[in-house]
């Protein structure tokens, strides 16, 4: 079926100096920490190294004895890691947060039309009825993966059908690729682009449900991710450019090229595991980790952006400072591809 052809020490060694970068950037309980710490945990469970846990374990620790906020959508990024710690650990302190991000997100979280989860960034109602491809990381993944582990069918439930609503409202069947997000009030999706990080996240989670749902095949929801996954995937590939990245704006050239969804659409090719998508995901590697400075900084990642108003407003984010969101993504990325050979794919449905 063909292997990826790429250098294990180099990886590694990048994946070290992120680490240590990350570990002196002071994020608190929200989305940044939360993709941030999800690389993180991903980075231990193929390494098993014993400091990215450590660090984990005292930093969220640490958190915690500081204090929760109220949950959002975006807050509840940060019950990714704590999955890991539990799973790792055992300590119920973690399970118990776990538990109420799971029981906000099923009975508290601001739902429209057939229960979709609108997207929120804080404790007020910011953008009515409006779906974002950002909460199937946020939330949508978060639910399935504690559905899974806690064998209850109704999480997983409620999980697949966020992921086939986002589906309906936020992909183009024309293009297969996805638009940023969709505001059910006025029934369009806004200034509608198809934002380079939109389809990270998209096609992120839905190549992550087949490998971690048991008996996938069996939920008529899990079928409509593939298909979703497949049309994206086999678009996608041909906006990646000669330096193995793909654009902020993924069908503008004069748009520039971005990092933490670059790593976020090559994760989800390595996860996908189709041979056809070898000489993608090797172009991607060149591209991701000439983007890791020395110190470990993830370069080139495009500031927090909202569904903009219009092209510019996309294009003129800033892509200048570090960011949660690049470090955790590069690391999901080069995490995927030391474990490509142990991947089973999703049986080529």
């Amino acid at each position: 079926m063909g292997k990826i052809h790429y250098d294990r020490t180099r990886i590694g060694e990048a994946m070290d100096r992120i680490l240590e970068r990350t570990k002196r950037m002071d994020m608190s309980w929200d989305w940044p920490c939360g993709v941030a710490y999800y690389g993180l945990s991903e980075a231990y469970e193929v390494t098993k190294k014993e400091d990215y846990l450590r660090f984990l374990k005292e930093r969220v620790d640490e958190l915690i004895e500081l204090g929760l906020p109220r949950w959002t959508v975006n807050t509840c990024a940060m019950g990714h890691c704590l999955i890991t710690l539990y799973e790792a650990t055992g300590e119920e302190k973690y399970m118990d947060i776990i538990k109420s991000k799971a029981e906000y997100l099923r009975k508290d979280a601001l739902r429209f039309g057939d229960y979709v989860l609108q997207h929120t960034v804080s404790a007020i109602n910011d953008f009515p009825e409006q779906c974002w491809a950002d909460t199937l990381f946020m939330a949508a993944f978060f639910l399935l993966r504690v559905g899974v582990m806690t064998k209850e069918a109704a999480l997983i439930e409620d999980a697949l059908n966020q992921y086939y609503w986002h589906i309906q409202y936020l992909q183009d069947e024309d293009t297969g690729l996805w638009y940023h997000g969709y505001n059910h009030i006025t029934k369009d999706h806004m200034s509608g682009f198809y934002w380079g990080r939109a389809n990270c996240w998209a096609a992120y989670t839905m190549s992550m449900a087949g490998l971690i749902l048991p008996e996938c095949y069996l939920y008529p929801q899990y079928l409509e991710i593939v298909g979703s996954l497949n049309e994206q995937l086999s678009a996608i590939k041909f906006l990646q450019t000669d330096h193995g990245l793909w654009r902020t704006i993924l069908d503008d050239e004069e748009s520039y090229e971005e990092v933490s969804a670059s790593a976020g659409i090559a994760a989800a090719m390595v996860l996908k595991k189709n041979p056809l998508y070898i000489k993608y995901i090797e172009k991607s590697i060149d591209g991701v980790l000439s983007h890791v400075a020395p110190d470990g900084s993830v370069t080139g990642v495009s500031g927090g952006t909202a569904v903009m108003k219009d092209r510019d407003g996309y294009r003129n984010v800033s892509k200048k400072w570090i960011q949660g969101w690049g470090q955790g993504l590069a690391l999901v990325f080069l995490a995927a591809v030391l474990k490509y050979d142990s991947i089973s794919g999703d049986g080529a449905l």
